[in-house]
């Protein structure tokens, strides 16, 4: 709970000063854990301890000189997963387990154990293709697919489990008997930062003592990793053995440095590796402090010369060796087998849920500024958008709507009327959405704390107190890690998924708040793995510079990767004053990301989308107006994400993941599975180079629908009027032929197709529609899946899902054809009942197109349309 007002930021003093964060030089866990395991002590794992239950196995590992036991448990869970948990046998008090996140779904399966050698265990799941091998003597696993080690654990002997202990001055111990806690001087107490952590002016109090814990997880032939958002970085994980390792702990870092390493907004602690043929991923499940060090040995060839006059060349196959290092809780991963790229995240989502189907609105443009002075701001900039003929659904007001940042509250003078300035918008079918920071002020007369005083609901101080502090407090600017929380839990335990508590909090809130009618729109900067269960996640205080929009593209492309589909970054920087070509470029790939909203701080000049000249106004009106052109398809993409766990905005890696030049592609980005999207980055480009993957793939430019074969790197002239975005050969792509003020004025506006054909003439694709905004899609099947598929010349409509029950009015008026060779004789569509109708159209051979119009074909019941 904190008291002070959010502080306000002077625009000049933008950098991020690094001194206000930690290094891991800084940090004690760190400097223990690479201290003493320098020093090679060794766990060994005790199988005569074995017992095989039901639902796992457990043993017991025993650190040679402490002697005290670890009790180790190895499980079997349905999809391919195994899961291994290393806690204390008997701890001091119980150790602090990440709940809440895991959904309640989780079966395990039955692990039988199989003949191996001495002083080893080997554990078999399903059929049996998959094996744990637990070595004794030094404590090894082996994860073994189709007879192939594809991982090893504690292979380099970095675990380490600091056990809680009784502080020196209440040990009590008997004459001669070796106290087995960690033995420190008083000198290197600082050093090691055992009881007491000193940064800056502030001192962590650590009762029960160090309590950090680590292991390491070599990955056997791959050198490509992905994942463990937040960083300003690129997406593939970058060795850190030169330098700092990766840093997962939530920070507010206003105008955070790029290409960085350090901890901002959220933590997923979970990442993926792949190489041609297998992806496997590892979630470790630890909401403190952690610190992840990635060493890539790359293949090598070598000459070994053997006795006699043989010699054989050898190769040695790539290794990642993966390190991780967290401060306090215990040891909980899981180890998810793939192999490929879909299977993965579907095991991961079986674990932690999928991506949360969004309301419909909020796929369209937000408009959000810190902040819009007062009710007349609001509506002169809501008439601005309507005058200038641009769609948008959502607009904002940040922090300063409230009453001294009495969240929940209005400012009296300057909002008079709320609910008349929210009837405003929602006779335009907008939505008002209100950001809140997640502290409570300290004022006896303000509702909200004294509510939450009397029963006791506040954050705790390590001396009892209620916690209170400025906004923001402590070392980093975050809560101190030895205040408590309910359960008598300290901050250091659970960090980084405090944020993900409020998400969570406010998105069952709202649903409580419409009798679980309504589905929420959630927006949160702070997040953690099972995040995407309560909404969306933006990528925090960026600045409105062309490096910032650069790294925007791999900071979404590894959240989408780690369950996070609906992710987005502030158009036009949240910091300074984007020139008129970054924020037209920033909106022009917004456009084509899942979360779409401009955002501005404080004391920066006023950038709504008409300020900048007729030129620029009608550019970005073409961006925003092509969002919402494409809003059927990215509905079903996010169907797609919450009932089948594949991300929205994909890698080139996910959906090529037998091409190795894709695996470090991180400029250009897969929208589902039919539209490759390069956005421009750098000022005054008129060319830029695109790689268009696929050997056996065709690419059409959605503008010009010139086409190329894949597996190439292609230079494309650009304008500024758009952007590089190419329709994959073999994909159907719905759209709506018109645009609406907002998405609620489009529910019964017609439909396109854009059909573009494979190399073999052929094409998929598929559309879902619901009513948008409720959990009827889900209670009573109130939807529509249909599917398209063209082949043999013939375009067809028919159901995907049978159990969904959805009536529209909605009719498919166009259909765009892209590859087709000749002009054909005749087009006619067919109803279900046997019916057929002539269809005009017109053939254009310079580019192959055909163009069907004035259809009125419903797009919820089955149809066919013959080309001959």
């Amino acid at each position: 709970m904190e008291s002070a007002e959010k502080e306000k930021i002077s625009v000049e003093d933008e950098a991020v000063d690094k001194n206000v964060f930690k290094e891991c030089s800084k940090i004690a866990f760190y400097r223990r854990q690479k201290q003493l395991l320098s020093k090679k002590s060794t766990y060994r794992a005790l199988l005569d301890s074995v017992t095989t239950g039901k639902d796992s196995a457990r043993f017991q590992i025993i650190n040679e000189p402490a002697k005290v036991p670890l009790l180790a448990e190895v499980c079997g869970i349905e999809g391919n997963i195994f899961r291994l948990k290393i806690n204390e046998e008997i701890p001091l008090k119980p150790r602090y387990e990440v709940s809440d996140v895991l959904t309640s779904k989780l079966t395990t399966v039955r692990l039988t154990s199989c003949p191996g050698d001495t002083g080893s265990l080997v554990l078999a799941s399903g059929k049996g293709d998959l094996k744990c091998h637990i070595m004794a003597n030094p404590f090894k696993v082996d994860l073994v697919s189709e007879e192939e080690v594809v991982m090893s654990i504690n292979s380099l002997g970095q675990l380490y489990f600091e056990q809680l202990q009784i502080p020196p001055k209440q040990r009590v111990t008997k004459k001669n008997e070796k106290d087995a806690s960690v033995d420190a001087t008083q000198e290197n107490q600082e050093e090691l930062g055992l009881w007491e952590e000193k940064f800056e002016n502030f001192v962590d109090v650590k009762v029960n003592g160090p309590a950090s814990i680590g292991l390491d997880f070599s990955l056997h032939g791959f050198e490509h990793l992905y994942g463990i958002p937040q960083h300003a970085e690129s997406h593939q994980l970058k060795n850190t053995s030169d330098g700092d390792a990766y840093r997962l702990y939530n920070l507010d870092v206003y105008g955070y440095k790029i290409h960085d390493k350090m901890g901002i907004y959220g933590s997923v602690p979970y990442l993926l590796v792949h190489k041609l043929g297998r992806t496997l991923g590892i979630f470790w499940l630890n909401a403190s402090e952690t610190l992840v060090e990635i060493k890539t040995e790359p293949a090598v060839k070598y000459t070994l010369t053997q006795t006699g006059p043989v010699a054989a060349k050898q190769k040695v196959g790539s290794r990642t060796d993966v390190h991780w290092m967290s401060e306090s809780g215990i040891i909980d991963v899981f180890l998810l087998t793939g192999p490929t790229p879909s299977d993965v995240f579907k095991q991961y989502s079986y674990l932690t849920g999928t991506q949360a189907m969004p309301p419909l609105f909020s796929l369209g443009y937000h408009q959000c500024r810190w902040n819009y002075e007062d009710e007349q701001d609001v509506k002169a900039v809501d008439a601005g958008f309507d005058e200038h003929n641009i769609p948008y659904d959502v607009m904002w007001l940040d922090i300063e709507h409230t009453e001294g940042k009495r969240y929940f509250t209005w400012d009296k003078k300057r909002f008079p009327n709320p609910k008349r300035m929210q009837d405003l918008l929602r006779s335009k079918k907008r939505k008002l959405v209100v950001i809140s920071d997640p502290h409570i002020k300290v004022d006896p007369n303000y509702s909200v704390y004294a509510k939450a005083k009397e029963q006791g609901f506040f954050v705790r101080n390590h001396e009892g107190g209620d916690f209170e502090g400025v906004c923001w407090p402590g070392p980093e600017q975050t809560m101190q890690k030895n205040a408590i929380h309910h359960g008598n839990w300290e901050h250091r335990e659970l960090h980084n998924i405090y944020g993900f508590y409020q998400q969570m909090a406010t998105t069952e809130g709202l649903i409580q708040r419409s009798k679980g009618k309504e589905r929420p729109f959630v927006l949160t900067r702070s997040f953690f793995a099972g995040s995407q269960k309560y909404g969306a996640v933006w990528t925090g205080d960026n600045t409105a510079e062309w490096s910032y929009l650069k790294i925007s593209i791999p900071m979404l492309l590894t959240l989408s990767v780690t369950g996070i589909s609906f992710c987005g970054a502030d158009v036009g920087g949240f910091i300074g004053d984007p020139e008129a070509e970054l924020l037209m470029r920033w909106y022009q790939a917004g456009a084509y990301q899942p979360f779409f909203r401009g955002h501005a701080t404080m004391n920066t000049k006023r950038r709504e989308p008409w300020l900048f000249g007729e030129e620029h106004t009608r550019l970005i009106r073409e961006a925003i107006r092509e969002r919402y052109t494409l809003l059927p398809y990215w509905y079903s993409l996010f169907y797609s994400a919450h009932v089948a766990s594949q991300p929205v905005m994909r890698p080139l890696w996910v959906e090529f993941p037998n091409e190795l030049e894709t695996f470090s592609v991180e400029d250009e980005y897969m929208l589902g599975g039919a539209l490759l999207v390069h956005p421009v980055t750098e000022p005054k480009a008129t060319v830029v180079d695109v790689f268009l993957p696929g050997s056996s793939e065709i690419w059409y430019d959605s503008k010009t629908f010139a086409h190329w074969k894949g597996a190439c790197t292609v230079k494309i002239p650009v304008t500024l009027d758009a952007i590089p975005v190419f329709q994959r050969g073999g994909s159907v792509v719905p759209i709506k032929t018109t645009i609406g003020r907002s998405t609620g004025f489009m529910s019964d506006s017609p439909y396109g197709l854009r059909v573009a054909l494979s190399t073999k003439g052929s094409a998929m694709g598929e559309f879902y529609l619901d009513d948008g905004h409720s959990f009827q899609y889900l209670h009573q099947k109130q939807f529509l899946h249909r599917k398209f598929s063209f082949s043999s010349g013939v375009l067809t409509n028919s159901c995907a899902d049978e159990r969904g029950h959805y009536p529209s009015k909605c009719v498919v008026e166009q259909i765009l054809v892209l590859g087709l060779k000749k002009q054909p004789s005749s087009v006619t569509a067919h109803s279900a009942d046997g019916s057929a109708q002539p269809v005009a159209f017109t053939y254009h051979a310079t580019t192959s197109t055909l163009k069907l119009e004035t259809l009125s074909l419903n797009i919820g019941v089955d149809w066919k349309v013959r080309v001959q």
